[in-house]
């Protein structure tokens, strides 16, 4: 796949660690990150910058993932930005239910460092993560 080339992504993920190691990994792989602790915090730096991804943890304090994705996918300046939603919940159930509500990929935590890539790699490219 093509090289990120600088492309933005914003992490909302609300432990520091994860957050932190999330930001180290995506810098590394050449894209740009902001990481913001909460959906409340995603929603308006959504507004003032124009990410490529959206990479977010599917329970934060404020505004969970799956309430963030229901307000991104009804406003239209967002309604197609690619998001990758991080749960812990490995059911097959939860899954379906994060994809109804909008989002584009479900990766599940622990993630493994690959799977999380390629599936950035493919949403940023216009496909399926």
């Amino acid at each position: 796949m093509a090289p990120p080339s600088g492309r933005h992504i914003l992490v909302a993920e609300d432990d520091p660690e994860i957050r932190a190691n999330l930001q180290r990994l995506l810098r590394l792989e050449g894209f740009r990150v902001t990481a913001v602790a909460d959906g409340r915090a995603a929603l308006a730096a959504l507004h003032a910058q124009a990410p490529d991804l959206l990479l977010t943890d599917a329970m934060m304090p404020e505004l969970d993932g799956e309430s963030l994705l229901r307000l991104l996918r009804a406003d239209p300046r967002h309604a197609q930005l690619p998001v990758l939603l991080l749960t812990a919940r490995a059911d097959t159930e939860d899954h379906a239910r994060a994809l109804q509500a909008g989002a584009s990929a479900v990766v599940t935590k622990p993630f493994q460092r690959a799977v999380l890539l390629d599936s950035i790699r493919r949403l940023l490219a216009g496909g399926v993560g």
